[in-house]
């Protein structure tokens, strides 16, 4: 049976998540949906990563398998048709070898988070970033990011509800990008890892909030790391300025 590799990007307001939800709509079941009404297969679409409700994607990778060959440009144009309106589009498909798996043949993960500093509420973009009015000190933001990359026991950062069975992670990168607004500031982190913990990314960035509102030292954050205790850090910042950047293989 050939198998197909898919790049999507989706707006993640519109679902519950990823995975598949009883009564609620999923990114997951969204794609199995349309590709049943495009190729009247029933199939299973695994992901790369199962983001949450109200996370975003840029580059979120699956993977399926048909009984036919499509070319894949093909694919893509059937798929997209069927999925129009419905927040989530095929980037680009190809075929691949039949071990490839979207998840577990992933090498690395990078996450986006957006925050727009600025009094003014948001109109526009008021389900595509976290809205932070307290004007943030970047510098120092950098600062204690840095003290989260390398290899750590990220308990202090994971959800309780967190199903991993260990928290060591390593962090590759955490860059935070300044881009001036209209009015006010974008900060943008960008943050790479081969895997990361239930949200690791959004308790890590309500931590330097905290450190860029000053209410948080830049030296406090290796002590929080060894204190291994989810009740020291910062909350757990909202969904809507999470993206999944992209998969690397």
């Amino acid at each position: 049976m050939p198998r197909y590799k898919v790049i999507l990007e989706y707006e993640g307001n519109r679902f519950s998540g990823w995975q598949r939800q009883r009564k609620q709509a999923s990114v997951q079941e969204t794609l199995e949906k349309a590709i049943k009404e495009m190729f009247a297969e029933e199939v299973l679409v695994e992901g790369a990563g199962r983001t949450d409700a109200g996370v975003h994607a840029l580059g979120q990778v699956a993977h399926f398998d048909l009984s036919q060959d499509v070319p894949p440009y093909r694919v893509s144009d059937g798929l997209n048709h069927f999925l129009r309106e419905s927040g989530v589009v095929v980037l680009h498909t190809q075929g691949v070898p039949p071990d490839f798996h979207a998840r577990f043949s992933a090498t690395g993960r990078e996450y986006e988070y957006r925050i727009l500093n600025r009094r003014a509420p948001l109109v526009i973009e008021a389900n595509q970033a976290w809205h932070v009015i307290p004007p943030l000190n970047i510098t120092k933001m950098q600062e204690a990011a840095n003290h989260l990359v390398g290899h750590h026991d990220f308990t202090s950062f994971r959800s309780a509800h967190c199903q991993a069975p260990s928290p060591i992670r390593t962090l590759d990168k955490f860059d935070i990008i300044h881009k001036p607004a209209f009015v006010g500031d974008y900060i943008i982190a960008h943050v790479a890892s081969r895997a990361f913990l239930h949200n690791q990314v959004r308790i890590m960035m309500g931590t330097l909030k905290l450190v860029g509102e000053g209410r948080l030292s830049v030296e406090s954050i290796p002590d929080l790391l060894q204190t291994r205790d989810r009740r020291t850090t910062g909350p757990t910042a909202p969904p809507q300025g999470l993206y999944l950047k992209s998969i690397a293989y």
